[in-house]
């Protein structure tokens, strides 16, 4: 059975978020994964000023969403990001709950690539450091 890592947030859902009929707008999620990727990532040691002081940047490829149910304004809500990939790519899934009710709302997954920065090249492996700090996480 593989072993992943996992962080979550709990924040509430500002009145900035919401449409006019006081639901999330859709695009606030990738703000809101950003916001779990990045918790994620300080746990692991690994988070973007890191990336960069290793000579690499990892830009958003692929990002998928399922909504299962609206979150409204004033709603609590617990995202969890777990990293499912770390050799080739980052690789994240969430879920986003209303802490209230405890309902799954929300699947979301992103893929980010490393790219060299000072190359601008594709990178088709991780960088050994982010790789070996995951799974020193791994065989605690």
């Amino acid at each position: 059975m593989k072993k992943n890592i996992s962080e979550e947030i709990v924040f509430n859902v500002e009145f900035y978020d919401v449409d006019s009929m006081r639901i999330v707008w859709h695009g606030n999620y990738v703000k809101y994964m950003e916001a779990s990727r990045c918790a994620l990532l300080n746990k692991i040691g690994y988070n973007y000023n890191d990336m960069e002081a290793s000579g690499v940047a990892f830009p958003l490829v692929d990002i998928h969403f399922k909504y299962v149910r609206s979150l409204r304004f004033m709603d609590r809500v617990r995202a969890v990001a777990t990293l499912v990939e770390w050799e080739n790519c980052i690789k994240i899934k969430y879920e986003f709950y209303n802490v209230k009710t405890g309902e799954l709302t929300t699947k979301a997954e992103s893929t980010q690539m490393g790219v060299n920065i000072a190359s601008g090249e594709t990178m088709f492996v991780c960088p050994e450091i982010f790789v070996k700090k995951v799974e020193a996480m791994l065989n605690e």
